[in-house]
């Protein structure tokens, strides 16, 4: 479950359509209706917070939303998208990541979702961080 404070339009969640569980990215947002407008890849619909869901940050998300990959020699990888990098002390774990963009350094010792991600982008470079056309 998801908090609608947490997120913002273009923030890709996973949502559950009537049992079925689908990637998408938030259109809008109704603080009055507690809900918010999905497109997910089939169509627009409108969620309540207990059928949203985060989309944990991995490589595969990573390398879906245009990062780049380094090999640390075995002591964890790099993943870069212009000045902006994250780091993973342990090859495959992102229960620990670092990030940083200039002087902008943080370290996260829990899993983030990719949402979470986007909005940490958003605030350090005010770029919003989207997939690749």
């Amino acid at each position: 479950m998801l908090k609608l404070g947490e997120l913002k339009a273009g923030d890709f969640i996973k949502v559950n359509d009537d049992g079925v569980e689908r990637e998408g990215a938030v259109v809008e947002i109704s603080h009055e209706e507690h809900q918010a407008l999905v497109d997910n890849g089939v169509q627009e619909f409108w969620y309540s917070p207990e059928d949203m869901f985060p989309i944990p940050v991995d490589e595969h998300q990573l390398l879906k939303l245009g990062f780049q990959k380094q090999d640390l020699n075995g002591e964890g990888t790099k993943y870069m998208k212009g000045a902006f990098r994250i780091v993973t002390p342990i090859i495959g774990d992102f229960s620990n990541i670092e990030m940083w963009y200039r002087e902008d350094r943080r370290h996260f010792s829990h899993p983030i979702g990719v949402h979470q991600l986007q909005n940490l982008h958003l605030q350090m470079t005010k770029v919003p961080l989207e997939k690749p056309a």
